[in-house]
């Protein structure tokens, strides 16, 4: 029994784990990927306060082992689904059952697909959503991305570091992230932008060749010749196993405010998964902060 339980360790969870930790609370953090969640696929992060530069990776582990050194269990286990007892909560994993006082729901959210046929066929054989972990493999090759905001502009610039030519395709008439990440777009010479277009169909047979896009504007297709894909198109929220006990907004994320409460008493939530405006891992460190209180507050 544990006072609180917190599912997903990426800057949300891991932040609610400290304050919860802090406060005397013993706690445990079940994660089913990367100790980290998405900051970790990020190679430069130079908007986190005191961090001039630092590597998704280097900020992860080191929000890791601070809570692990504040005496946090942690599991690999994916969460089927959560039981409110009323006095306790059951979460249900896929290899144990756990069960605490309270519950935060920090499960973040995955990389949107395209939703093209063969799409799942070439993931990991031809299409990536992560430039650090698999943009070593296409060094002086052709490559695409697909996508006009931060995550898309930012795998774009690492790509083209090493990669021979970088094509990004986005369906709006301009990119729509920060302006310096677009000045470096627009001053690297290997990077080019394809506007108004949408991916049609995979080329290629039992190798990945490259796509079709379509001009949303004119109708007209083109084939881009590629070795390889990056889809960065926003996020999916990860609470489908939680639909059938908190309500949920129309996209799939925790209807919850800025207090972190959701609808079933004892339960909270925070970071990507919520309903918000901004997603940063800033906003979900806040909410970490927010909900860890709300939690051992609920406890007590």
């Amino acid at each position: 029994m544990y006072d609180i339980i917190i599912i997903g360790a990426g800057p949300a969870g891991l932040t609610a784990a400290l304050y919860a930790l802090r406060a005397g609370k013993s706690v445990l953090v079940i994660e089913k990927g990367v100790f980290g969640g998405q900051m970790t696929f990020s190679p430069k992060i130079e908007n986190f306060p005191t961090a001039m530069e630092v590597s998704g990776t280097e900020l992860a582990d080191k929000m890791v082992e601070q809570v692990l050194n504040h005496g946090a269990d942690m599991e690999m286990d994916t969460v089927l689904g959560v039981e409110d007892l009323g006095t306790t909560k059951k979460v249900h994993g896929e290899y144990a059952d756990y069960e605490a006082k309270a519950v935060i729901i920090a499960t973040g959210a995955a990389h949107r697909h395209l939703g093209i046929d063969r799409e799942e066929d070439f993931i990991g054989n031809g299409i990536s959503f992560c430039a650090v972990c698999d943009g070593a493999f296409y060094k002086d090759h052709d490559v695409v991305v697909i996508g006009g905001g931060n995550s898309a502009m930012q795998e774009a610039i690492l790509l083209s570091k090493t990669s021979r030519k970088v094509t990004m395709v986005q369906n709006l008439a301009a990119l729509t992230g920060e302006g310096k990440l677009a000045e470096e777009i627009e001053k690297a010479e290997n990077i080019t932008v394809i506007y108004n277009s949408v991916v049609q169909s995979i080329l290629g047979e039992d190798t990945f060749g490259g796509i079709t896009i379509r001009n949303t504007l004119t109708g007209e297709t083109e084939q881009l010749q590629a070795d390889g894909m990056f889809v960065a198109i926003g996020l999916v929220p990860e609470t489908g196993s939680f639909k059938e006990l908190i309500t949920l907004d129309k996209f799939g994320y925790v209807d919850a405010d800025e207090s972190c409460f959701t609808n079933v008493p004892g339960i909270f939530t925070a970071g990507d998964c919520r309903k918000k405006a901004v997603r940063q891992i800033t906003t979900a460190a806040a909410d970490g902060a927010v909900a860890a209180l709300a939690a051992c507050k609920f406890v007590e």
